[in-house]
């Protein structure tokens, strides 16, 4: 999150964490981010999501996430159809074991 010095405003910051998303305010305007949208903010602690920058007026970072997201994709969702899939870890390592024995026969 940005810290205001005197007189400086916030360019962005967490307004509100609900058990359906989270509400961002960046540079004047109000955003929600659903878990089922962006599922990678779900199960995170306070702190990690409350850590964000606004890098070159147009690129939200969480680094301890490691989460990019361009304010364009939160104004026009419509355009950025590709979402992130999320496997549980057990499935994921469910799938390389499989793998390497598939490999191994």
């Amino acid at each position: 999150m940005t810290s205001s010095k005197r007189g400086k405003a916030i360019s962005v910051s967490v307004e509100n964490i609900t058990p359906l998303g989270i509400w961002l305010f960046v540079k004047g305007k109000e955003y929600f981010l659903s878990y089922e949208d962006y599922p990678y903010f779900q199960d995170q602690t306070l702190s990690s999501i409350q850590d964000v920058q606004l890098l070159h007026g147009f690129h939200l970072y969480w680094p301890r996430l490691d989460v990019d997201l361009e304010i364009d994709n939160l104004e026009h969702p419509e355009e950025y159809p590709l979402r992130s899939a999320t496997a549980s870890p057990i499935k994921s390592k469910s799938r390389r074991r499989a793998a390497r024995n598939a490999a191994a026969r």
